[in-house]
């Protein structure tokens, strides 16, 4: 249990302060201000590498009630989590339960993030802090403990998907078929889906020329910060379509896909992050249910003739997808892997394999 409070509080770059209570680690840090509308999830989201630089706001109000899982690994990932360590750069939430009870919970939050040096704030009204967000958008933002100051800092002007790529590839084995994962910040469970589709998973560096291998698909990952910073990663994927080699975009891939397209991409007001986005599919009106966590999207009316939009926001109506009209080109702003959140888009990576097979 967290016996004594030791006061923190949260900054603005506004000027406004929050003041609550520190758990994890002590320290002072800076980021940018972002909130999640989850109820559930907090493992996968805390290890989702899109969180580089961001400070999360979780929404809902009791938060580490079920603890945090094991590091069991299956097919050299870990079961439970997105990524191989915690991403964000700080948490706030509003109730905190150091008690935490469930099946497969190995340790408290606060455990956890102090593992890896992450602070986190309590007691602090998450609701205030996201009405504002929303009306004014997102903000850089600093944790402060014993009044310890430190610099506004603004990640997006960082390559963050060169900061949670890897280094040299990786791959995983599975079926005769291959699949290449450019790893701006994937999260596991996209590695899961395809090896899931008996594929052999070549996972590659940001900037890794991937043109030169043969492969049945290209997958552009989801990855944190602002798309026009991987501009290896953009010429690579001009080159794999001229090719013509399929080619599936997810989140941050989508815009980069977009991108190479020739369309432009812009920052939105204060992002999508949650599990309940409604999309809908443009031609069908279907409308699916879906996981989310971006800060930039795709601006549909710069997309070339050949290609068209997909999936669009019923929230804010912004870009969700875009498709090219006759090649196997496509992109999903959403997450068809969810982990957290629903499964309904999954459909997506089966339509990809069945691309690769033509």
């Amino acid at each position: 249990m967290i016996a004594r409070r030791h006061e923190s509080k949260l900054i603005l770059e506004d000027g406004s302060v929050f003041q609550g209570y520190s758990f994890g680690t002590k320290t002072t840090i800076n980021g940018e201000v972002v909130f999640n509308t989850g109820m559930v999830g907090y493992p996968e989201s805390l290890t989702d590498p899109s969180y580089r630089g961001q400070i999360l706001v979780l929404t809902y109000p009791l938060i580490g009630n079920y603890g945090v899982p094991g590091y069991e690994k299956e097919n050299s990932l870990f079961k439970y989590f997105e990524s191989e360590k915690i991403q964000i750069q700080g948490l706030i939430i509003t109730d905190y339960s150091d008690n935490y009870s469930h099946w497969n919970s190995k340790k408290s939050l606060s455990e956890w993030l102090k593992e890896y040096k992450i602070p986190g704030i309590f007691g602090i009204d998450t609701r205030e802090l996201t009405r504002k967000l929303r009306k004014k958008g997102t903000m850089l933002g600093k944790i402060i403990h014993n009044n310890k100051n430190i610099n506004f800092e603004d990640p997006n002007k960082r390559n963050l998907a060169s900061e949670v790529s890897i280094s040299k590839p990786i791959t995983y084995k599975g079926g005769t078929k291959k699949v290449i994962i450019v790893n701006c910040g994937v999260k596991h469970n996209i590695i899961r889906a395809f090896l899931r589709r008996n594929f052999t998973v070549k996972m590659v560096p940001w900037d890794y020329d991937f043109t030169v291998d043969k492969c049945n698909g290209i997958i552009l990952s989801n990855g944190p910060g602002d798309p026009k910073k991987c501009t290896k990663t953009i010429e690579n994927t001009k080159k794999a379509m001229d090719k013509g080699t399929p080619i599936l975009g997810i989140c941050l891939g989508s815009q980069i896909l977009g991108l190479a397209a020739g369309a432009r991409t812009y920052k939105l007001k204060f992002g999508h992050r949650s599990h309940n986005q409604p999309c809908v599919e443009i031609g069908t009106n279907r409308c699916f249910i879906t996981s989310q966590n971006h800060g930039y999207a795709v601006h549909a009316k710069t997309l070339p003739l050949d290609w068209r939009e997909w999936f669009v926001n019923n929230n804010d109506g912004t870009n969700e997808g875009i498709i090219h009209i006759s090649k196997p080109f496509f992109g999903a702003q959403f997450h068809p892997e969810a982990s957290p959140g629903p499964d309904d888009t999954e459909f997506i990576f089966d339509m990809f394999v069945r691309a690769m097979k033509k």
